[in-house]
């Protein structure tokens, strides 16, 4: 059961990480290798990777693109922190109900053709510390989008 709420968990921090709030660079449209790193609670995963393929609207703006938005089934979630500096972005999303959530996302833009990201989410049920997750992505542009 818990590895299912950890599932829950982890694809709601990756929603969060592809959505909602300007950093004022933008980054190249087109087809991203994003390479994902996850440690959960003292153990490592294997590294994942995928491809994306990011419209030039969502290149050009990056806090809508990787900014947080996160919505949960009895919770309520709020930004309490924003930073979108050149070409850094920085945001921190809470949630409170039934599960309690805190999310931190900071993503370097280092080119418009390379980023890299660590979120670290957190979670709690009942007071008590049920996940504690960090995952480091590194975002590598490929050219044009596959059809």
């Amino acid at each position: 059961m818990r590895t299912s709420r950890f599932g829950l968990i982890v694809s709601g921090a990756l929603v969060a990480m592809m959505a909602a709030a300007g950093a004022d660079e933008s980054i190249e449209p087109g087809q991203w290798k994003i390479t994902t790193k996850i440690r959960t609670n003292g153990g490592t995963m294997p590294p994942e990777v995928k491809a994306r393929c990011l419209t030039p609207e969502q290149a050009g703006d990056l806090g809508k693109t990787f900014g947080p938005v996160m919505t949960m089934t009895n919770s309520t979630c709020e930004r309490t922190a924003y930073d979108a500096t050149g070409r850094r972005l920085k945001w921190r999303m809470q949630c409170r109900g039934q599960i309690d959530m805190d999310v931190a996302g900071d993503f370097d833009f280092d080119t418009s053709s390379h980023y890299t990201a660590t979120v670290v989410t957190k979670a709690w049920m009942a007071g008590m510390l049920m996940n504690d997750v960090t995952m480091e992505l590194e975002g590598e542009h490929l050219g044009d989008c596959q059809k």
